[in-house]
């Protein structure tokens, strides 16, 4: 397999399957900006491997300097492992002690792979990886970085007494939980950019997005949404935080119906942390979608060990495991 370096994704260029089934979309390319993309080639000039390569604008982390490796697709073992060691020696040789994968350019965009599928189906924004792909990464030097899981709510359980009262007792100190405005959709957008802003700045391997780019990713997903699923705090007309969840449309398609809801993000701004808004505001949005006609919850992609996760403890059981990735450079 030889290397080619290519300005943008492949046109012209003939594919292998895998990697044909797994394009980067055009706007992809425009909105993550690598530093370089690859193409393994074979000697009848078919593409078997690509990956794209960021060292400029990463994620920090302590002590390391970070490249990523995403828009990662290959035809086999081989094809990969060659793919994903040529892109280890490409960071290293532009100053990266670890390379981090698969990352489509930082935490906002795609990243991870599954590791354990289980057998509920695919959801809504969920990364589907190939299930060759750990082996491909460990085969290649890659060790897990760091875990993630999503977790079924099903039954929805009924109202909790206990965050009854808390939120009772939020509402006493002037904290309002409210649906999303459609109809004031760009203010509604900036409330949530702010308070993503400060919620996840301590975040692993977290880097800021800029308002507008925030404004695109969450503004293309609201035309799909039912805004009663949007849920925002606020306290004295300040959003304090929110959760957003979406109807399940891979689910629609599949079966003409969606059952589901999943809880894609739900985000506190930390001035107003530790009062347990995040557990009244995942209760209310369980309960808007039972209202909807929804009998289902993926609480969706949390790391482990935070407090997502141990607010979805109390409802649900884990289905479905993935990992990010890590190589040691050079």
């Amino acid at each position: 397999m030889r290397f080619a370096v290519s300005a943008g994704p492949p046109i012209g260029v003939s594919q292998h399957p895998n990697l044909a089934a797994r394009p980067v979309a055009a706007s992809a390319w425009r909105e993550e900006a690598p530093d370089a993309h690859w193409l393994g080639l074979r000697d009848d000039g078919v593409a078997v491997a690509r990956a794209s390569l960021w060292w400029r604008q990463v994620p920090a982390l302590p002590d390391e300097t970070v490249g990523l490796v995403g828009h990662f697709a290959a035809a086999d073992e081989a094809s990969a492992v060659a793919m994903l060691t040529h892109a280890a020696a490409t960071l290293a040789g532009h100053g990266c002690t670890i390379a981090i994968g698969p990352m489509d350019g930082s935490t906002w965009h795609q990243y991870r792979v599954v590791t354990e599928r289980g057998a509920v189906p695919p959801f809504f924004l969920e990364p589907d990886t190939p299930d060759d792909w750990p082996a491909h990464f460990a085969a290649a030097g890659f060790d897990v970085l760091a875990s993630y899981t999503s977790a079924m709510v099903d039954p929805v359980p009924p109202a909790s007494a206990a965050i009854d009262e808390r939120a009772r007792q939020l509402a006493a100190a002037g904290y309002v939980v409210r649906p999303l405005d459609a109809t004031r959709a760009a203010a509604e957008l900036d409330a949530l950019y702010d308070v993503s802003m400060t919620a996840f700045a301590d975040n692993f391997l977290y880097t800021p997005v800029s308002r507008g780019a925030f404004h695109a990713q969450y503004g293309a997903l609201l035309p799909r949404v039912d805004p009663r699923l949007v849920l925002l705090a606020e306290q004295a007309g300040r959003a304090a935080g929110y959760v957003f969840a979406v109807p399940d449309l891979l689910e629609l398609a599949r079966t003409g119906r969606a059952t589901t809801a999943v809880v894609k993000t739900l985000a506190v701004d930390p001035r107003h942390g530790g009062i347990g808004l995040g557990g009244v505001l995942v209760e209310a949005v369980q309960r808007a979608a039972v209202r909807l006609g929804l009998t289902r919850i993926v609480h969706a992609l949390m790391i482990e060990s935070n407090r997502s996760q141990r607010i979805s403890r109390r409802y649900g059981r884990t289905f479905r495991r993935y990992a990010l990735l890590s190589r040691r450079l050079p």
